[in-house]
């Protein structure tokens, strides 16, 4: 499977700003139709629909609240892409005093809000097609970094759902793409302290779309991304990518 984005319909959570919004952006670019900027606020996306008018539709949407997630899902009925970009982070250590509670709120809006999305929106895409689902994950998904141990752990989880939704909507002809960035010029970034050497958002945007065209499950959109992935690749390829039948003996 592979997916052009050219005259098709997508839906960007967290739209607003950074990543989501360099991503609205690279799809109305590439010659999308239209595109949903999902936003919690919708007068966050105002800019947005300055700049390219009816081609850009504000949703409200929280990955925290199920009900904006149904109705964003009715609402965008004839959605043929689905980028689930918003996500939090808390900088908290593996037995900081606040770590329990900052893993409770990030697996609860990075995973959680990821299988609410996708079990929202799957019988949307089945109904149109198919089409694409792609999930922002990180680096952090591989690699746990001590300083953000609990938003480590999100990501990890959010890429094991990842790859179990890969499988399961690809019988439905869904495309997924699990895409892992390093630091990027964001402040989500900024509040972690990965400023130095961030990529800018746009990196991840194009990575996106390279790689739904070329069919990849994995992007790896910056330098330190690049250097993560090429080191993570034979094991990607060869377990990751490939299909298992597990073993009942």
């Amino acid at each position: 499977m592979s997916f052009d984005v050219k005259n098709k319909t997508a839906f960007v959570t967290g739209a607003n700003r950074g990543i989501g919004r360099a991503i609205v952006e690279e799809a109305l670019r590439r010659g999308a139709k239209k595109v949903y900027a999902a936003v919690r606020k919708l007068e966050s996306a105002d800019s947005l629909v300055s700049e390219y008018g009816d081609r850009v539709v504000p949703v409200q949407f929280d990955l925290e609240d199920p009900s904006t997630i149904q109705a964003a899902a009715k609402t965008a009925s004839d959605v043929d892409l689905v980028v689930n970009n918003a996500g939090v982070l808390k900088t908290s250590g593996p037995i900081d005093d606040d770590t329990l509670d900052s893993i409770q709120f990030e697996m609860n809006v990075n995973v959680y809000g990821l299988i609410r999305t996708a079990k929202a929106f799957a019988p949307v895409l089945a109904a149109n097609g198919g089409g694409a689902l792609v999930q922002l994950n990180s680096v952090v998904s591989v690699k746990t970094f001590a300083n953000v141990a609990t938003y480590s752990a999100s990501k990890a989880a959010s890429y094991s759902i990842t790859q179990a939704l890969r499988d399961t909507l690809a019988e439905q002809g869904t495309q997924v793409v699990s895409v892992h960035p390093g630091p990027i010029a964001t402040d989500m970034a900024d509040h972690a302290g990965f400023t130095e050497g961030a990529a800018p958002p746009s990196s991840v945007a194009n990575a996106i779309f390279d790689a739904l065209t070329e069919d990849r499950f994995h992007a790896w959109p910056d330098p330190m991304a690049q250097q993560v992935g090429g080191a993570y690749q034979s094991f990607a390829q060869s377990v990751v990518e490939t299909d298992m039948q597990e073993n009942a003996s």
